[in-house]
């Protein structure tokens, strides 16, 4: 089974929604691909320092905003689907959110669960859950940046029966890349991290991206690891049936080898001492 997928990272501008689809339709212009993920918050840029300074600049998850319904039209140019992480605009405060977006318009839209940093004082905590789509037989699901750290998240969408995980980021902290490896191979999916490059100062505060956006395999090779600060597209063909296998031998199987009785799921209500 063969489908082909592209990573892409640049630097999206902060306050400058136009100028930012101005710079996916070059770098995606002459790209054919069933699946591409952009970074997270690739409309809007990521540093602000309130609420109030971000909303005009965000959108809502029905596509009727200029970045959504620029992305139906780069998804018709591409012939595939567009993940890409933006600012969603609700009528109780604002999400950091992912939409994946074909030529019909949004097919799916994920919050992010886990806010990082100054990020909680932005935005409204993700409540979507994790869910998957499906492009004919494969399933993709979404998570964004900093769900990364919680195995939790790949490991909800493997369950569903992710082949793929879309995972757009905006990283300044050096360890995602290396644990993304850990995620792909604990649950035998592909991961795609679609991080973004550059830097943003903001009132005295200033993050640099790391950029090194990724392609992992179900086995934890890593197909493809961008450069730290040069923007890039990067199409690959891939097997999504590879994701399906989840036996590690002829007796193990990640899957079916699972006690769940014994994992604390929860830590309200638990207790788990025994005295010997």
């Amino acid at each position: 089974m063969s489908f082909k997928i592209a990573v892409t990272q640049f630097n999206p501008i902060r306050n400058n929604v136009q100028r930012n689809i101005r710079t996916i339709e070059k770098i995606l212009s002459g790209i054919k691909a069933d699946l591409i993920v952009l970074p997270e918050l690739a409309n809007s840029g990521y540093l602000y320092g309130s609420q109030d300074a971000l909303q005009a600049f965000s959108e809502p998850k029905d596509g009727s905003g200029p970045f959504i319904s620029s992305l139906t039209k780069i998804a018709q140019m591409t012939e595939g689907v567009v993940v890409t992480g933006y600012a969603e605009f609700h009528r109780n405060g604002l999400y950091n959110s992912a939409a994946a977006v074909s030529s019909k318009g949004v097919i799916q839209n994920y919050r992010k669960t886990h806010l990082f940093a100054d990020e909680k004082n932005i935005f409204l905590p993700g409540n979507t859950g994790f869910n998957i789509f499906s492009l004919g037989n494969i399933k993709i699901g979404m998570m964004i940046c900093f769900d990364w750290i919680f195995p939790e998240a790949s490991r909800s969408l493997a369950i569903l029966g992710a082949n793929i995980i879309a995972h757009p980021a905006n990283l300044i902290l050096p360890y995602c890349q290396d644990a993304m490896v850990t995620r792909s191979i604990e649950n035998h999916v592909f991961t795609i991290t679609a991080n973004r490059i550059g830097q943003e100062t903001d009132q005295g505060r200033k993050l640099k991206f790391t950029g090194e956006s990724q392609i992992t395999d179900p086995l934890g090779n890593v197909r493809y690891r961008g450069p730290k600060n040069r923007t890039t597209v990067h199409v690959m063909e891939i097997d999504p049936s590879l994701a399906e296998d989840k036996k590690i031998n002829s007796q193990n199987d990640l899957f079916q080898d699972r006690r769940e009785q014994y994992y604390l799921l929860s830590r309200k209500g638990t207790t788990r001492e025994k005295a010997y």
